[in-house]
């Protein structure tokens, strides 16, 4: 059984920023021995691709197996946050044999959106796609002249 488990490159080799080697690496950590296993905050979070016309921001999160449920979607301080909390748990029983498993996950994201009208912002979930339309309004003006006395 033990000539079945891959052997981990990652503990000997040198650490590049090659994206084909770190896709073979999730194999070799999925299997890997160690309890703490090396984690890659680029990795480990969901993706957002960020666009910007005249009248609005549009941002779309990759968040696969997630329902609208499981999403919290804030705006505060000039930062859109999307954040996921997710609860699993299963249980399996048989005979005299009992297998339980808990995994608990939450993610988050904050973008910096500027001048944005709050009321109009719209979001939807479509086939494991989060799209949140953002409007602008006009910049405001933060330039105050001051009078000497």
């Amino acid at each position: 059984m033990l000539a079945l488990t891959p052997f981990n490159r990652n503990s000997v080799s040198k650490k590049t920023t090659n994206d084909l080697v770190d896709f073979y690496n999730i194999f070799d950590d999925f299997f890997s021995d160690s309890f703490l296993m090396n984690r890659n905050l680029r990795n480990d979070s969901f993706k957002i691709d960020i666009r910007e016309n005249e009248n609005e921001y549009i941002v779309e999160a990759e968040l696969p197996g997630i329902s609208k449920e499981e999403i919290e979607l804030d705006y505060c301080e000039e930062y859109l946050v999307i954040s996921i909390k997710r609860e699993e748990e299963s249980n399996e029983e048989k005979d005299n044999y009992v297998h339980r498993e808990r995994r608990k996950t939450s993610l988050a994201r904050k973008v910096f959106l500027k001048d944005v009208d709050v009321e109009g912002i719209d979001a939807k979930l479509e086939n494991g796609i989060l799209t949140v339309v953002v409007p602008k309004t006009a910049p405001r003006e933060n330039k105050v002249s001051i009078s000497i006395k």
